[in-house]
């Protein structure tokens, strides 16, 4: 009887989100709170759910933008994406081996923190040969770190009195997950969302290159490396909309359910972050994610205060 209640509150949630009614962060403390109360009665198949939900959306997504102005914002967060990769790849490595810690788990929390939290770390472990208490512990940190952005730079984005585009730009740079910048973005506004969007994306794309890199670093050969296809996507559904090809009644419900199916795949994050499984990873993994967290989050947002 009480799983079957827990199953109608889940799904209860779950409508709620797909028809509107709840915000990106309103859906990850709910997700939490959930969790914390009941025992999530899909956890096996939440990880998955996530994978693919965020993908859906995010090419869902494509359909409001246009091939003009997406270059452009590519072009303009070219630079800065190269240079926080670069300055916080060589950061992590450095305080990995001062904190004396798992050097496997060091360079995975680095990684999802300096490129695409969880898509980064999936596809970095096989590379490296980390083994599957080594990546739990790397997805937690950074999915406790992405729950906090996605309360944090909203408000500091209105604070500092940022504009859509700052915001947009600042947030895919120092939130480490596409899901938790497009939640944080979602709630700044569409333009925001836009160019937060397309430069995570692009920002995505750098997998390949470290991918390889961590091949030299860690001596490991014949490892396949992941290469995130659903990108091309994203690329056919701004096509799609930049030339017409389906109706706007069209697009702009494409749109409109994809933002509502980020905030559902925000949920089902919530639902996966566990004190339990952050309190057994010790302090060290917290120590680096964090202070990784703070010199990206300040870089990029000086460099971009200095461009305007």
């Amino acid at each position: 009887m009480k799983t079957l209640i827990t199953k109608l509150l889940y799904f209860s949630i779950v409508i709620a989100t797909i028809s509107g009614l709840i915000n990106s962060a309103t859906a990850l403390t709910l997700g939490f709170v959930f969790t914390l109360i009941f025992k999530n009665p899909f956890k096996t198949y939440s990880h998955k759910a996530i994978h693919y939900f965020l993908k859906v959306s995010v090419v869902g997504l494509g359909f409001g933008m246009f091939i003009k102005e997406t270059i452009q914002t590519g072009k303009d967060g070219l630079s800065l994406t190269f240079l926080s990769i670069m300055l916080t790849v060589s950061l992590g490595l450095i305080l990995a081996r001062l904190l004396k810690m798992d050097l496997k788990l060091g360079h995975l929390i680095t990684s999802g923190t300096a490129i695409c939290g969880g898509s980064a770390i999936a596809a970095i472990a096989p590379v490296i040969k980390a083994n599957g208490k080594i990546i739990s512990i790397a997805l937690g940190v950074v999915f406790l770190l992405n729950s906090i952005a996605l309360f944090l730079f909203p408000a500091v984005g209105n604070w500092l009195g940022l504009s859509q585009s700052q915001f947009g730009l600042w947030c895919a740079i120092a939130i480490h997950d596409t899901s938790s910048v497009v939640g944080a973005a979602l709630d700044y506004g569409d333009q925001a969302l836009k160019i937060a969007t397309t430069v995570k994306l692009s920002r995505t794309l750098w997998i390949i290159p470290l991918s390889i890199l961590s091949m030299f670093i860690f001596k490991t050969k014949g490892e396949k490396i992941k290469i995130p296809y659903f990108i091309l996507l994203f690329i056919v559904a701004i096509i799609v909309n930049s030339y017409h090809i389906l109706p706007t009644f069209a697009t702009t419900n494409i749109v409109l359910y994809s933002k509502r199916l980020l905030v559902l795949t925000l949920f089902i994050v919530g639902t996966t972050i566990s004190l339990k499984d952050l309190k057994a990873t010790g302090p060290k993994p917290i120590v680096l994610a964090v202070c990784l967290w703070i010199f990206i989050s300040l870089f990029s947002l000086t460099y971009i205060l200095q461009m305007s």
